[in-house]
């Protein structure tokens, strides 16, 4: 089984899309429940990844699991996974999210179900193959892939503007993709190898074995920046994800925010950090200050919002700039950071999404002045909310806190950005604490209102979404030593890498 743990990984879920297309008769909620199950024997097929648990050594730095075979000879394309310390603990996010994802359509979604069923466990198969994928071209394949489903699932079941949302979320990331898929062509030209192996490529790099001229480094990195920067969302390239958050379902949204904006601060990891040192040294300035404006816009944007989801959705923008920061410091412990915060941003964003679809199921608005005295009506959720909600603005004890110091600690002691940059990050703290504060209590807080009164409490379904989430929120918050170790390796040797070039300017 060790030997193709990921390809089982990865395909498994594309697996049960097909069953879910193919088998004739399935009712809506066999299909649910099949759903369900699939992707908990995703889940549990990746349980052995977690370190201490089977095949995954974390004092390993390089790449564990590998599955490498010729796919495409004539063009030099393999088909190649592995796993190391940066991708591990963003393959068991995906893996974990899922069925809580796909448990959250059973009281959302009651059209075109098996479709829809589907669609997830295929859009699980394409980012788990983003995370995984060693070869240049299949990484390229599974990060197309990943805007198929996606584009269906807000385009089918989002809001009265999901066509809109649609189009701008595909236009913004396919017409950026274009970009890093002609740097990909280069680099295999220049290389001249006949391969498309990262690992590779990267080896001949540190060992100077391959050279690229400074200028054309840095034009390839900025098309692998436009990417990702999309992905991401970095400012001013965001604009597409408040529509696609606003149209899409809840699941939709929870998955988009849990895991596929995570691809883009992972393709800065994996491949500009790696492939162009140099140049992420020259840009590293310039990308921090996109970062605190994200930082400081999304949160006074997210202030100015009446509707619940479109809050949550600026926050995201502000909340990922930090990952951002913690990238670009270029030093061990701001890429540390911002890994964590990646899973950090993944469990309380999208169990933020799920906690504002509970109540949209109830009333059919998420406009903040239509609710009041949640607290009173709704204990259960307003307590699970309460602690979600402390968990995005970065309490301590809770995992938000641990990511953003991290991150905060590698900006501070970064030879490219430094202390301004870590207070711009400091700032937006404590503006994220202003505007969920202000949300919670205007939405729990207060008199109960006529329309709110007969809200029913969370259910026993709902519950059992947001209990996974939340117990990993404070276990990361109390102990993520073993969180850290696990990718501690990894992350080092990436760093060692860009000693070099950080300690000659």
């Amino acid at each position: 089984m060790q030997s193709f743990l990921l390809s089982l990984i990865v395909w498994l879920p594309l697996v049960g899309a097909l069953v879910l297309l193919f088998i004739p008769g399935l009712s809506d909620r066999t299909a649910k429940r099949l759903a369900l199950v699939w992707s908990l024997a995703v889940f549990v097929v990746s349980l052995p990844l977690v370190p201490g648990l089977g095949f995954y050594n974390a004092s390993e730095p390089g790449l564990q699991l590998v599955e490498r075979v010729p796919w495409i000879a004539r063009f030099g394309v393999d088909y190649h996974l592995a796993i190391d310390g940066i991708a591990l603990w963003l393959v068991l996010l995906t893996t974990f999210l899922t069925p809580i994802t796909i448990l959250s359509t059973f009281d959302s979604v009651h059209t075109r179900v098996r479709s829809f069923e589907a669609f997830m466990l295929a859009l699980e198969t394409g980012m788990l193959g983003v995370f995984l994928a060693q070869d240049l071209f299949l990484f390229y394949i599974f990060w197309e892939f990943t805007l198929v489903p996606m584009y269906f699932l807000i385009g089918i079941w989002g809001g009265s503007r999901r066509i809109y949302a649609t189009v701008k979320f595909f236009l913004y990331t396919f017409a950026a993709s274009v970009l890093m898929l002609l740097a990909i062509i280069a680099l295999y030209v220049l290389w001249g190898r006949n391969s498309f192996s990262l690992p590779d490529m990267v080896a001949a790099i540190q060992s100077g074995q391959f050279v690229l001229d400074q200028n054309l480094a840095r034009w390839l990195f900025l098309a692998f920046f436009a990417a990702f920067a999309v992905k991401v969302p970095l400012w001013p390239f965001h604009s597409w994800l408040p529509d696609a958050h606003t149209e899409a379902p809840t699941a939709g949204s929870v998955i988009l925010a849990g895991v596929l904006l995570k691809l883009g601060g992972y393709g800065f990891i994996r491949f500009n950090l790696q492939l162009f040192p140099e140049a992420s040294r020259y840009f590293a300035f310039a990308i921090g200050v996109l970062a605190v404006i994200g930082i400081i816009y999304g949160a006074w944007i997210a202030y100015a919002q009446t509707d619940i989801k479109k809050l949550v959705a600026y926050s995201s923008v502000s909340h990922l700039g930090f990952v951002m920061l913690g990238i670009f410091a270029l030093n061990p412990i701001g890429i540390h950071g911002a890994i964590l915060q990646m899973v950090n941003h993944g469990l309380s964003t999208g169990a933020l999404f799920l906690i504002v679809g509970m109540i949209y199921e109830r009333r059919h608005t998420r406009e903040i002045d239509a609710f009041g005295g949640l607290w009173k009506v709704m204990p259960v959720y307003t307590g699970m909310s309460l602690l979600i909600i402390m968990s995005s603005i970065g309490l301590p004890a809770l995992n938000g806190f641990v990511g953003e110091a991290t991150i905060m600690f590698g900006t501070l002691s970064s030879q490219v950005l430094g202390w301004e940059f870590a207070a711009f990050g400091l700032l937006g703290v404590i503006l994220s604490a202003v505007y969920l504060l202000w949300m919670f209590r205007r939405v729990m807080m207060g008199d109960v209102n006529q329309a709110t009164e007969k809200m029913r409490d969370a259910t026993r379904l709902e519950i059992a979404m947001l209990v996974p989430v939340i117990a990993l929120i404070i276990l990361i918050g109390l102990y993520p030593t073993p969180f850290f170790q696990a990718m501690d390796q990894s992350v080092t040797a990436l760093a060692n890498g860009l000693a070099p070039v950080v300690a000659t300017r």
